[in-house]
């Protein structure tokens, strides 16, 4: 059953801009009641993830929108760490990145992703992609319940 509250998203991505761009598109797409949490790079939404300070009071996210290419841990890393942790594997992961090669892609679905979203350069598509992206993700399926 599609959620019938606010949904949890953790927002992993390094690059400020597309960072407010993310967070703009999420807002403008009509469900500003989502809880949207945002860390930097991949060794944060570890933490994040597992609840170790600072992050320890956390809500465990309904979705995570991870970038690949982040510093400390890069996004492949962090979607192997959480596939294999059996206490956060069936948190559903959504790559939302601006690779569109095709090696990118293979290995994030063999990694255990659940999604792969590149980036459009252009605003309103943008926000298109994220429309989308809610309208399935927290209107559509089914999520495990957290």
């Amino acid at each position: 059953m599609p959620l019938r509250r606010p949904a949890e998203i953790l927002l992993v991505e390094d690059n400020p801009g597309d960072a407010r761009l993310t967070f703009e598109a999420l807002k403008s797409s009509g469900t500003s009641t989502n809880h949207i949490h945002h860390v930097n790079d991949g060794e944060q939404a570890l933490r994040f993830l597992r609840k170790q300070p600072p992050y320890a009071s956390v809500p465990t996210p309904d979705v995570v929108l991870l970038d690949l290419n982040l510093p400390r841990k890069n996004g492949r890393e962090v979607l192997a760490d959480v596939k294999a942790d059996p206490a956060l594997r069936s948190i559903p992961i959504a790559v939302l990145t601006t690779s569109s090669a095709r090696d990118d892609i293979n290995s994030c679905y063999a990694l255990g992703a659940n999604a792969y979203i590149v980036k459009p350069v252009e605003f309103d598509r943008f926000l298109d992609v994220v429309k989308s992206f809610e309208l399935f993700w927290l209107q559509t399926v089914s999520l495990p319940r957290t």
